[in-house]
């Protein structure tokens, strides 16, 4: 997933100061981007009041888009450094190629997970032969220092471990797909470089439940589609409310059938400068990946099979990229 803005503002995010410690309810207002040739998403972090959740620095929420007889999704050849990106879908499908070489389709609740660690490149796009509807959500998890130059890979997990009323669970009307990390004992086989939860959830019409979390954590819940009231706030299809820290359950309910995304995780005490698709710790950082995508020295690799150009990145600010913490 690429940020394609081009006039990306710099912020620095990460540190502890600014997280709430306990039980808060803040209504997160996304912005219209535009994506690719065809898609608009609506971005909710980072935001003009929030800038993580745990270890999560990204979501973009966009569809259900008809793309019947359209390109659909196309986003270039890109890079990225410093982080993990995260794909979801609802409908649709979205082929995934990467510098390593990766070629995959990734379909509706299947986890596409990419860790550009110290560089990837990689492209986005609807298969030319696809379904009608588009619908689902890009997100971007920051990885800590110990961590930022590991070795760029892919996975693809087509089956996901599930809680609620479907495997029998004690919450009637509740359904999770845990995406990454692990909620109410089944974890995913995602790999996450610090403690999160990512958990796709399902609300049958009627349910009111209570769902055990992590008091350490702070969360953040999107609703996918419906309309849902999460601690007692209503939420309509492509809101987010942040949530803090401080719970050990977050009650849910719905009068009809709801998709809502649950992101949590240890407030990420690093601070970080996220620039484009880059995340780093300086503008120095910044700087030097962008200098070596567009000389094209090979710390990116190429990606092979995309019918297009790679994307130039957005000129660098005059000025060195200014801090503005978690909140603005």
């Amino acid at each position: 997933m690429s940020n394609l803005d081009t006039r990306p503002a710099g912020s620095e995010c990460g540190g502890r100061e600014d997280v709430a410690a306990r039980p808060v309810r803040e209504l997160l207002e996304p912005r219209s981007m535009p994506l690719g040739e065809s898609t608009v998403v609506r971005r909710l972090l980072p935001n003009l009041g929030r800038r993580m959740v745990g270890a999560w620095c990204f979501v973009d929420h966009y569809g259900p888009d008809d793309i019947a007889g359209e390109a659909g999704m196309q986003v270039p050849p890109h890079p990225h450094i410093g982080l993990q990106t995260v794909s979801w879908l609802h409908d649709g499908e979205v082929l995934h190629r990467d510098s390593l070489g990766s070629l995959q389709t990734v379909r509706p609740r299947e986890l596409g997970l990419m860790t550009s660690g110290r560089a990837i490149a990689h492209s986005e796009e609807s298969p030319r032969e696809h379904a009608r509807l588009l619908h689902g959500a890009q997100l971007w998890v920051a990885l800590p220092d110990a961590h930022r130059h590991t070795d760029p890979a892919f996975e693809h997990h087509a089956a996901l471990p599930e809680v609620g009323s479907a495997t029998g669970a004690r919450h009637p009307g509740f359904r999770a797909t845990v995406i990454l990390g692990e909620l109410d004992g089944a974890r995913s086989p995602g790999r996450t470089y610090s403690p999160l939860v990512g958990a796709d959830v399902s609300l049958a019409g009627g349910t009111d439940v209570r769902l055990p979390v992590d008091p350490d954590f702070e969360y953040a819940v999107l609703t996918m589609s419906g309309r849902s009231e999460v601690d007692g706030v209503p939420l309509d299809s492509g809101s987010m409310l942040y949530l803090g820290c401080g719970r050990r359950e977050l009650p849910l309910r719905a009068d009809r059938d709801s998709e809502l995304l649950l992101l949590g995780g240890e407030p990420f005490e690093e601070k970080l400068v996220m620039w484009w698709n880059f995340i780093g710790r300086s503008t120095e950082d910044i700087t030097r990946a962008r200098d070596d995508w567009m000389s094209g020295t090979g710390a990116f690799g190429t990606v092979h099979g995309y019918d297009g150009p790679p994307l130039p990145a957005p000129t660098m600010p005059a000025t060195p990229l200014k801090p503005r913490g978690r909140t603005r």
